[in-house]
């Protein structure tokens, strides 16, 4: 009988122990549930502000340079205006001439 005493002890001491820590295990479980994670953003803000910083100061730097690229092509100009003249003068003269040419051959 002394044998089943002994096993019945160590059954009642391993399901005390057990449920112990199975309290145990409930409290920290509800303390758990309700601590909350706190995370510090302030570092990824002060990054993000100056990238946004940096983006802006780049869009402004690509439109200055699209407005000058702009009035640089309004301004721009293949040939001087006395050169298109002088051609259109010197076309107008060379048809007129293959004309006369053509025409007194003919007469």
């Amino acid at each position: 009988m002394t044998k089943l005493e002994e096993f019945t002890a160590l059954l009642v001491n391993e399901t005390t122990d057990f449920k112990n820590a199975l309290e145990k295990l409930e409290k920290l479980n509800a303390h758990l549930k309700d601590t909350k994670i706190k995370m510090d953003l302030t570092e990824y803000k002060t990054l993000i502000q100056s990238h946004q910083e940096q983006m802006t100061s780049n869009i402004k730097a690509m439109q200055r340079f699209q407005n000058h690229f702009d009035t640089t092509i309004k301004q721009a100009k293949i040939y001087p205006r006395w050169a298109v003249v002088v051609f259109i003068v010197s076309l107008v003269v060379g048809v007129g001439t293959v004309a006369f040419v053509v025409i007194s051959n003919f007469l």
